[in-house]
């Protein structure tokens, strides 16, 4: 944690994206700003002028001196299913340049979710303390039912933040070390063993669907059904659906390729380019929504970054399978010579 508090934050919402905020912080004079925002990303969030649910700040009960700051402010009711309402929370270091609600916020430096159950009865104090692994405590309290609920907050990662850490590594494996893998196999292998096929079939179908398919799966159980997200979010989700969908397609394609063979045919079938140019696509398109999800999703799902060596790691794998499979291109005059000598010792 940081040892001096500049700001704190809390969203009523499972994302940083769409959710209303309360920022607090207080002011050399003594005075404590109160800013209601919103974010459509992980920006930083701008004022909403026309609040849905306005927050009051209570001054009696807030306590900004000393080294221990509580602040206190009163909300309408907040969710739909008080038993479970979502919160993200935030706290930056750096103080904002002034009292005024739309003041520019320096970028966060610790940040978590938890989940507030509003149907458990409150203590005699009538607040809510929410501990959190912070230096200062953060106070609120709900007033539209009277059953503020005391929470603690985990410094551990969320369920859903593993479950999503968990679909980044399964998908980014499937998607861009399977996969690819096993279109150097059909590049290189070819021309050296004809059991190249059932060594490509195995790791782009066998090996690679169920890790992609849980992947896949990991993300919906942890989104669970919730559509907000800004505009990353959103592509990373169509375009994870269409990577799957041309997945599907490029198996079932496959397969046809390879056991339904056209009669009489004078040279290479035109869907064998096409199997090769679809495979290439979608590598393409899993690398572009690889760095959509690290860079940009993860961080507005998880208020957090992931390590710099994961960037690394993408740069110089976006760079290294091309090569390898430019390389490979070597061996086309030996695949053809090979096809035609086969075809030629079929008429014969």
């Amino acid at each position: 944690g940081s040892s001096a508090l500049g700001w704190i934050a809390m969203g009523f919402g499972a994302t940083m994206a769409n959710s209303p905020m309360v920022i607090i912080w207080p002011n050399s004079d003594g005075s404590v700003t109160l800013s209601q925002r919103m974010a459509t990303g992980h920006a930083m969030p701008t004022v909403v002028s026309s609040p849905p649910r306005v927050a009051s700040l209570d001054m009696g009960l807030s306590n900004v001196l000393g080294s221990k700051l509580s602040f206190v402010y009163t909300v309408s009711s907040i969710s739909p299913n008080p038993s479970a309402q979502p919160v993200i929370w935030a706290l930056g270091s750096t103080p904002p340049p002034g009292a005024s609600p739309d003041a520019t916020l320096k970028q966060h430096v610790n940040s978590g979710t938890f989940t507030l159950d509003l149907t458990l009865p409150i203590s005699s104090n009538r607040s809510v303390f929410l501990s959190v692994p912070l230096p200062k405590a953060l106070l609120t309290r709900n007033t539209p039912s009277t059953t503020p609920t005391t929470t603690n907050i985990s410094d551990s990662q969320s369920k859903g933040d593993k479950m999503i850490v968990i679909h980044g590594i399964l998908c980014t494996v499937g998607f861009l070390g399977l996969l690819p893998l096993g279109v150097l196999i059909a590049r290189w292998m070819r021309t050296f063993t004809t059991r190249w096929f059932t060594a490509h079939m195995f790791v782009q179908a066998v090996v690679s669907a169920p890790i992609i398919a849980a992947g896949v799966a990991l993300a919906s159980s942890a989104g669970d059904g919730n559509s907000q997200g800004g505009h990353d979010d959103q592509l990373h989700k169509t375009l994870g659906a269409a990577l799957c969908v041309l997945y599907a397609g490029q198996l079932v394609g496959g397969a046809v390729i390879h056991w339904v063979k056209p009669k009489n045919s004078a040279g290479r079938p035109v869907q064998n380019y096409g199997h090769a140019v679809l495979g290439l696509l979608i590598i393409a398109l899993a690398f572009w929504q690889v760095r959509i999800g690290y860079k940009y999703v993860y961080p507005e799902w998880t208020l957090s970054t992931v390590p710099m060596g994961v960037n690394t790691v993408w740069i110089v794998w976006v760079a290294l399978i091309p090569i390898l499979y430019v390389a490979g291109l070597a061996l086309l005059p030996r695949q053809f010579r090979q096809e035609s000598a086969a075809k030629a010792g079929r008429r014969q």
